[in-house]
């Protein structure tokens, strides 16, 4: 199995996490959709990461379809989004949440970092930088102090997508989370001593 895309990317990452969390070899071949388009393209004609290739040749594209897909695939009685239920509806509302934040926060650092400083339209960069505290806001309501994970009592794609989001915003947007949302900062930092979360860090 063969994960194509850089763990600097929060969807990539979000996919090694899975992936190391749920015990599944693979090999990673660190390619950017900025410097690699081209051969990224060979694997997602989109030309985003990340890529997952299985072992019968088959390509998985989008983040959240490749989590889906090792869920279903190696996830037994305890995948990282529930089969069924509200369980279910509860971690995929978050992760909806982060992985949104994680979208307004790339749009955000793109335009900043790639349009001309004579076109830089600043209400639409303070915008996104605005929907991407209010979705971690948000999400920092939920954390208990004292409760290892955000919900169920242990590791789902809540706290995944959640760890991904307020990584990008501190690194990405220069968001102060540990004074902004010290609870999510906290609990991202917690996550952060996990292997599945050490080994992937980029």
């Amino acid at each position: 199995m063969l994960l194509i895309g850089v763990n600097r990317s929060p969807y990539t990452r979000r996919v090694a996490i899975t992936l190391a969390a749920l015990g599944v070899a693979y090999e990673q071949r660190c390619l950017s959709g900025f410097g690699n388009r081209d051969e990224v393209r060979r694997h997602n004609p989109l030309g985003r990461i990340p890529a997952l290739v299985l072992d019968d040749g088959e390509t998985l594209i989008d983040s959240g379809a490749i989590v889906d897909f090792l869920d279903e695939r190696y996830g037994g009685d305890r995948p990282t989004v529930p089969k069924a239920g509200a369980e279910r509806r509860a971690v995929l509302r978050v992760a909806a949440i982060m992985t949104g934040a994680c979208a307004k926060g790339l749009q955000a650092a793109y335009h900043r970092n790639h349009t001309p400083v004579e076109k830089l339209h600043q209400p639409w960069v303070d915008d996104c930088r605005a929907q991407v505290r209010s979705a971690l806001v948000a999400v920092e309501a939920m954390v208990d102090p004292a409760a290892p994970y955000l919900m169920l009592g242990r590791l789902t794609q809540a706290d995944i997508t959640a760890f991904v989001a307020e990584r990008l915003a501190r690194f990405g947007l220069n968001v102060d989370t540990a004074t902004e949302m010290p609870g999510l900062h906290a609990h991202a930092r917690k996550l952060a001593e996990e292997p599945a979360f050490r080994s992937t860090e980029p």
